[in-house]
């Protein structure tokens, strides 16, 4: 990859007063944000602050929450909320791949053909109430 382009969305490059900047604050805003939590910008070796284009999507998200007449504790709520919402959503989509895949592994048990990535590591154990055998199957993490 080139050197020159646009910044990965973590990569800390901005000083304080470019962050100002492009979110339209104060920088003694930003620092207020920091200092209550709302925002962990990136240290130099010298204790300097550095924002990332996240970081600075994040400050216009709260910049605009506030202008929109949202008190500083209902805009970190709500930050924290949708950072639980991001969270569950991920897992969701893991628990989802999963269950299709055991699903996958279940029907391959259950047409007799072997499965092609685990021929012989699914193990079968009867079931209590017919002739038919239930696998069972688990991701290795």
């Amino acid at each position: 990859m080139s050197q020159f382009g646009p910044p990965q969305p973590d990569a800390a490059v901005f000083v304080i007063s470019v962050a100002a900047e492009l979110t339209g604050l104060h920088p003694q805003t930003l620092r207020t944000y920091e200092r209550m939590g709302l925002i962990t910008p990136g240290r130099t070796g010298g204790g300097g602050r550095r924002y990332s284009p996240r970081d600075i999507d994040l400050l216009r998200e709260i910049a605009h929450l506030t202008s929109s007449g949202i008190g500083i504790e209902g805009v970190r709520r709500i930050l924290e909320l949708e950072n639980r919402l991001a969270a569950l959503a991920a897992r969701n989509d893991e628990l989802v791949t999963e269950l299709e895949a055991t699903r996958e592994a279940l029907r391959q048990a259950a047409s007799g053909r072997p499965s092609p990535s685990s021929p012989s590591r699914l193990p079968a154990v009867p079931s209590p109430s017919t002739n038919q055998s239930i696998v069972i199957w688990r991701r290795n993490r």
